[in-house]
């Protein structure tokens, strides 16, 4: 054992009870019994309190108790390199496992945490989002303690990690009391920036909260100073000795040495020189102890503030232009004035990793001492002296940053290599931060532009105005590069888009569109602002653009990516309208004649979302699942864990519900909307998430929960600028109604009127306003309700899906005059029969058989209503089925997957021409229509996808 580790056991005075929680703390981690288990731990304290001698001795104590030990540590200097302190945990333990292990061992998250590791480089393609990272390093981190129990992650200087690993960190933490897993942190308290307050709040099992070191008692030093002095040091020296370091114990160690180096005797006489011996190891005092030393160390000292922690001695020696030799003298008058750590200071269990300072203090002091101009020009050398060394640009890209502009193309260029290595890892704010300085550097005149572009990229999910900005400047730069061009006004349209201006995205792309000469570049414009044109709820001239698309996509083959975007936009376009169902699924069935990504790089997911939705409508969920499942699988192998996820649940809730199977809608629902929260409120995702989870918890009947979280989030007006499905106002509608609120959801439905009858928008699939309006209104004015509905009934029989005429039939029937009920009910059942839209169905059946008073009719609302989910129509209709003297329905429910008898059904079906018998549905054909997610014209194709999964 080294004199060093000795003295750090010596040195831990006053430090029982905090050692006492670690004890604990590890025992319960290695124990056996139920009782065993991870905890959290987080000591907090000023500069010098023994924070790191601390931990030190933890990690010593883990290892004993034959702990896997994980360690890093925050440095003043790294703040600005993402993913800095994630390496240093995890690095160690993938350390020489060859690329085909660490695939096989991080499966499908190697492409996505691999690049932020350092562990490969990343690949081409969108890179992930800063959530779908965190999810990765999240399953990499609770992968490694799983297999390498029981494991203690310590991370000294929290305050100083970089952003990216201590967010993530922060937000893992309180994992840990679920696994075998210590995490510890030391923290400065007022330097913990405020993305890791976690950490000030720890709930742990092992303490409530951060335990705060204090400072050393007058009896704690005289300990101390009689320790590394002898007993015969006398009181009022030691009392002295506390004095001027006010109990810091380092200042405290460190003074000891130095009176001990100097020969003073420790008596009363030479106490007064305590305070000038005590100022040399701070400010001005250090400085002036270091430049005894001599120039040449001085420069090396200097260099290796300049680097910060684990110091490769062979780059510092190049930052302070030393040879070899040189630069071991250097180090080691370095350690013996205690100011770099003596060599072999680290635990027996942890390799060296390069020179360290003997206390971060001594590293600030070092730092700052340093002429201004010079310590630019130091972090110049040290750029190059890490890329000449093959650490790479994003090592120099933190030293490039503390230089002044010079108009020098290598910094330009290093830097965007940095930028574009750490945005293809998903560190977006470190490649701002980069590119922000390559700007100022400046860049080449035919340059600027690029720059400017990319700085958009990299801004565009945490500033989109400046992303806006940026993008416009770089618009406003001469330069001749068309596709660069063509880049810039695609992805400023997307931001404009993203911060809900759809309009000016338009405009942005219309006037691109109008100078471009190259047919195809043209054609790429215009299949962005279809799309845009689409999503935009207050689009002016909606009819023209619908013609001017109908024209385009016709003569389009859907030779290639651009041409699909354009084709699925009229398909989407035809939806909306109410076009005739083969049309729309004509149309979507040229998009997807091809795989049709839902991540591809330079596009948004939002037209191959729109291909997948048209067969939801159209009645062929199963369909859109399909479509579904396999871009939600894309997203998770890209990392997109964010918005794109959130979308994706939530969409696919709505197809659950429009299938009818609520209690899965809900919980998708639910998991989309967690999500959704991440992204922020009032965002686009979480206007789909609320609404859609609003419509099915209507859908189960439990509208006091529906309205309790409508106003916990704030849903109403105003409502967004860009279309949402449902539509946001007319789910809103749909719950005042459902509380008796009928004056105001009038008032909103007459808006949704006029906000989507002049854009054309006519299809009831789409939105039933029309249906909710006649309910509202029926009361008052029945002719009103009737002609509402009338109308909405000849408009879903124009675009043809089952689902949609059936539920237009059941609402006028719940409008009309009594003897015209039953016709228009028994049609509706006869067509929801064979149809996928289970939950339509079951109301159909109840309306239908309360108004007949059938018993059969309202057995079977039962049945079909308890296999949705309906909890309310099922209470509704058992009270009607009671009171009539009917019998409960005690048959065992229907089976969740496709039955042999309602595949031969299906099939009987396809290979029949006849059309079922008004006044007698076909119940086990109504099943294989609601399992395979599809209307009867469609089971021909859904039998043969459900051939292609069973086999």
């Amino acid at each position: 054992m080294t004199d060093h580790r000795m003295r750090i056991r010596r040195t831990m005075v006053e430090r029982d009870a905090e050692l006492a929680i670690v004890d604990e703390a590890l025992d319960q981690l290695t124990g056996p019994g139920p009782e065993a288990g991870g905890a959290l731990l987080a000591f907090s304290g000023p500069a010098g309190l023994g924070k790191t001698t601390l931990l030190a001795e933890l990690r010593r104590r883990a290892h004993a108790r034959s702990c896997t030990v994980l360690a890093a540590r925050g440095g003043e200097q790294e703040q600005s390199q993402p993913f800095h302190v994630a390496r240093q945990l995890i690095q160690p333990q993938l350390a020489g496992t060859s690329e085909q292990e660490l695939r096989a061992a991080l499966g499908g998250w190697y492409s996505i945490v691999g690049p932020a590791l350092g562990l490969c480089a990343p690949e081409q393609g969108a890179p992930p989002d800063p959530q779908g990272l965190r999810d990765g390093f999240d399953w990499v981190l609770t992968h490694l303690v799983v297999k390498r129990a029981p494991v203690t992650l310590v991370l000294d200087d929290a305050h100083w990690a970089d952003p990216e690993s201590l967010s993530w960190l922060a937000a893992f933490a309180p994992r840990a009391e679920h696994l075998p897993l210590l995490l510890v942190v030391a923290y400065r308290p007022d330097e913990l920036p405020a993305h890791a307050d976690a950490f000030r709040t720890l709930p742990g099992r092992a303490g409530q909260a951060p335990l705060p070191l204090a400072p050393l008692t007058p009896a704690a030093v005289a300990a101390l100073v009689r320790d590394a002095l002898g007993d015969h040091a006398d009181d009022a020296f030691c009392k002295e000795a506390w004095a001027v370091t006010a109990g810091n114990p380092f200042e405290a160690v460190e003074l000891t040495a130095k009176v001990r180096g100097r020969g003073l005797r420790p008596v009363e006489e030479n106490a007064p020189q305590l305070a000038d011996l005590a100022a040399a190891q701070r400010g001005s005092g250090l400085v002036a102890r270091l430049e005894r030393l001599g120039p040449s160390t001085v420069r090396f000292a200097w260099a290796c503030a300049v680097l910060g922690t684990a110091i490769p001695q062979d780059i510092a020696a190049r930052v302070a232009a030393l040879g070899t030799e040189e630069a071991a003298g250097a180090t080691t008058r370095l350690r013996d004035a205690r100011i770099l750590s003596a060599a072999g200071s680290t635990s027996d269990h942890e390799p060296e990793t390069g020179l360290e300072f003997v206390h971060p203090l001594i590293a600030t002091g070092i730092y700052r001492a340093i002429p201004d101009a010079l310590r630019v020009a130091l972090h110049g050398k040290a750029a190059a002296a890490v890329v000449d060394a093959g650490l790479g640009s994003s090592a120099a890209a933190r030293h490039l940053l503390e230089t002044h502009p010079e108009n020098d193309p290598w910094v330009v260029r290093t830097l965007r290599e940095a930028a574009g290595e750490n945005l293809r890892a998903g560190a977006p704010d470190a490649a701002r931060r980069q590119l922000a300085r390559a700007l100022r550097e400046p860049p080449d005149f035919d340059e600027r532009a690029a720059v400017l572009y990319e700085l958009g990229c990299a801004s565009l999910l945490t500033e989109p105005a400046n992303t806006v900005n940026h993008l416009r400047a770089a618009l406003a730069e001469p330069f001749d590069d068309p596709t660069l061009r063509q880049g810039i006004v695609i992805r400023l349209a997307q931001v404009l888009a993203h911060s809900d201006r759809l309009a000016e995205a338009s405009e942005s792309l219309a006037r691109e569109i109008a100078q471009t000469p190259d047919v195809r570049a043209r054609l790429r414009l215009q299949s962005e602002q279809f799309m845009w044109d689409a999503f935009n709820a207050a689009e002016t001239d909606s009819p023209a653009r619908s013609r001017r698309l109908a024209r385009l996509a016709d003569r389009l083959t859907g030779r290639d990516l651009t041409e699909r975007y354009v084709i699925a936009l009229r398909a989407w376009d035809a939806c909306l309208r109410g076009e005739p169902v083969d049309v729309v699924l004509h149309h979507a069935g040229r998009v997807l004649e091809r795989p049709f990504s839902w991540a591809h790089e330079d596009r948004g997911f939002e037209v191959p979302v729109l291909a997948a939705m048209v067969h939801m409508y159209a009645d062929r969920p199963g369909r859109a699942e399909e479509l579904f499942e396999a871009g939600t699988a894309e997203f998770e192998r890209q990392g997109w864990r964010g918005a794109h996820l959130s979308f994706a649940y939530s969409l696919r809730a709505y197809i659950r519900y429009r299938r009818g199977r609520l209690v899965e809608a809900e919980e998708l629902a639910r998991s989309g909307l967690r999500l959704a929260e991440r992204v922020g409120r009032r965002t686009p995702v979480h206007w789909y998430a609320i609404a859609i989870l609003l419509t099915t918890l209507l859908a189960r009947g439990r509208v006091d929960e529906a309205w309790e979280l409508a106003q916990e989030h704030e849903f109403g007006a105003p409502f967004p600028a860009a279309v949402v499905f449902p539509d946001s106002q007319t789910v809103y509608a749909e719950l005042l109604l459902a509380r008796g609120e009928v004056r105001a959801a009038v008032a909103e439905l007459e808006a949704v009127d006029r906000r989507l009858t002049p854009r054309g928008i006519q299809n009831p699939a789409w939105c039933p306003w029309q249906l909710h309006l006649a309910r509202a209104v029926a009361a008052d004015d029945p002719q009103r309700a009737r002609t509402l509905a009338a109308d909405a009934v000849r408009r879903a029989r124009a675009f043809g899906a089952p689902s949609a005429i059936g539920q237009a039939l059941r609402v006028a029937a719940e409008v009309a005059a009594p003897q015209d009920r039953t016709a228009l009910l028994r049609e509706a059942v006869t067509l929801l029969s064979a149809s996928p839209a289970g939950y339509e169905l079951a109301r159909a059946l109840a309306a239908l058989g309360y108004g007949l008073r059938d018993a059969d009719l309202l057995t079977a609302a039962v049945v079909t209503a308890r296999e949705c989910g309906a909890d309310g129509l099922v209470e509704e209709a058992t009270e009607i089925l009671t009171g009539m003297g009917g019998a409960l329905p005690s048959a065992p429910p229907r089976a969740d997957w496709v039955t042999e008898e309602e595949i031969r059904a299906a099939d009987l079906a396809v290979r029949s021409e006849k059309e079922p018998e008004p006044a007698s549905p076909d119940w086990v054909l109504s099943a294989a229509c609601r399992k395979l997610g599809t209307d009867r014209s469609g089971l021909r194709a859904a039998l043969e996808a459900f051939a292609r999964s069973s086999t």
